[in-house]
Parts: structure tokens; C-alpha cells; sequence
């Protein structure tokens, strides 16, 4: 019971990786490069092609909008608005997608890439409901008169941010660079981006161009996912053994892996 022993139980898995003090550089896997392109492609196709130049509303049909998405049942929004980017800022995709392959590649490696896909997608849409259901209780309690509801997210910043909270937990003591200078632990790393993200959303709320509420939704989203996971497999074990308390202590996160190889949207998280 509670997050400590779970923690506890995400991070001894890899000690030997995380006790790697030296900075390395990652691999670029294959499930990792796959979302990379469909990204890429979504954003260059879809959205600056279509969207920018030929005036097709793609981001207001597939981005996240907290109206459509409850009021009219437009559930594809939650999954549709992590491949689709700022038309005009190519930072936008670039930033997310070097992130991606910075710390999913590693998870991708360690997990396997079922277990790496579904908590991606979960970490993403996860974010998106996450905010949704946000947005509608400030709508309908704090600020009625908010236009929270019609504003549209885009990006796949809800994903990555569950890719940098996972990365803390199971590479805890791995060396990264903060702003590519700062060498810091990347369990330190995730917690000062958690830290920054409700400091800025509480100091702004919905007003600021970045949709801090989605990345937040994600390190939530991704963190549920692998307490629920950790608990499960936990009870499965204590099942199958009748080794009681003493058996799921040593439980480890042990994912199946499959091989050791205006109309514009006005937030983009």
C-alpha cells in the first residue's frame, strides 16, 4: 500500500543501470524511430501542408478540444492531437521528438517495445483526458466564463513528460545534462520539471501559450500506469506462489519483453 514501496520496487530493478554515473548516448530503436516519423510526417503532411497552406482545419478536427472531446464524443481527439504540432514553429516538433529519442529509446531498450508503446500511448492520452476533465471543473466551478473548453491542445509533450517521469524512476541515479550543461541525476531532473510545470500553471492557469496542465497529465497519467502495473503484477505473483508478503517483496517491475534488442489552436503543450 501507498507509492513508496512501489517506487521502491520500479527503481531496484535497475540499479545496475542507474549506479552508470558517465553521460551516454542513446540508441535510436526501432519502435522510437517509428513514432518519430509518424510524427514528423503527421506534422509536415497534416498540418503545415494541409492545415497552414491548403486551409483544411486538420488541428481543429484532430487537436484536443476540451468541448468536442466530452460534449460532442469526439474521443479520437485524446490519441489524434499527440501527432499533430505548432504549423509554424518547427521547435515545436523538433524539441518533442529529440526528447522522445533521448529518453525512449533506453526505456524502449529495457522494457521492450510492447511495454514502451502502451505506456507511451497511455502517458499521451492519459494527459489528454487528464486535462479535459481539468478544464471542465475549472469551466464549471471556478470560471464560467473561461473559453477553456474551445481552446485546442497539440503535441505529444503530454507523452514525453510520462517518458522523463519513467526514465527517473528506473534509471534514477543516471547522469543527465540539464539545458545541456548542468549534469544532475535524472530522478532530480524529472522532479524540477514536475516543480516548474505546477509552479507556471499555478501562476497562470490557462492564459500562458503552453499547456502546463497536459504535461502534468502525463507524468500523472504515467505514473498510474506503472503503480496499477507494479501492483498488479505484484498480485499475480503473490498468487501464483502462496509465498504471502515475504515472495511479493521481491517483486520486480518485469515487463514481458519481446526482445532484448482564430481557428489555429492556441496551446501547444
Amino acid at each position: 500500500s501507498g507509492c513508496g514501496p512501489i517506487l521502491k520496487r520500479l527503481k531496484s530493478k535497475t540499479m545496475s543501470y542507474g549506479s552508470q554515473p558517465q553521460i551516454q548516448v542513446p540508441p535510436f530503436t526501432k519502435t522510437v524511430k517509428i513514432v518519430v516519423i509518424a510524427n514528423v510526417a503527421c506534422w509536415l503532411g497534416l498540418v503545415v501542408l494541409l492545415d497552414k497552406f491548403m486551409g483544411v482545419p486538420i488541428t481543429r478536427w484532430f487537436g484536443l478540444q476540451p468541448y468536442l472531446f466530452i460534449e460532442n464524443f469526439q474521443i479520437w481527439q485524446a490519441f489524434t492531437y499527440m501527432f499533430l504540432h505548432h504549423p509554424g514553429n518547427v521547435f515545436h516538433v523538433v524539441f518533442n521528438m529529440l526528447i522522445l529519442w533521448m529518453f525512449g529509446s533506453e526505456l524502449e531498450q529495457h522494457w521492450g517495445r510492447r511495454f514502451f508503446l502502451s505506456y507511451y500511448m497511455v502517458s499521451g492520452v492519459g494527459a489528454g483526458i487528464i486535462y479535459s476533465i481539468v478544464a471542465l471543473i475549472y469551466y464549471l466551478v471556478i470560471n464560467p466564463n473561461s473559453t477553456v473548453m474551445l481552446q485546442n491542445v497539440i503535441g505529444a509533450s503530454g507523452a514525453v513528460f510520462g517518458l522523463i517521469l519513467a526514465y527517473g524512476i528506473v534509471f534514477a541515479e543516471r547522469q543527465i545534462l540539464f539545458m545541456g550543461i548542468f549534469p544532475m541525476k535524472s530522478k532530480h531532473f524529472a522532479m524540477i520539471l514536475g516543480g516548474i510545470e505546477v509552479i507556471t500553471l499555478i501562476n497562470t492557469g490557462f492564459s500562458s501559450d503552453v499547456a502546463n496542465l497536459a504535461h502534468l497529465g502525463g507524468l500523472v497519467a504515467g505514473f498510474l500506469y506503472l503503480w496499477g502495473y507494479t501492483r498488479y503484477t505484484s498480485g499475480k505473483g503473490k498468487g501464483k506462489t502462496g509465498g504471502g508478503k515475504k515472495r511479493g517483496r521481491n517483486l520486480r517491475l518485469v515487463v514481458n519483453n519481446e526482445s532484448p534488442n482564430s481557428d489555429e489552436p492556441r496551446y501547444w503543450n
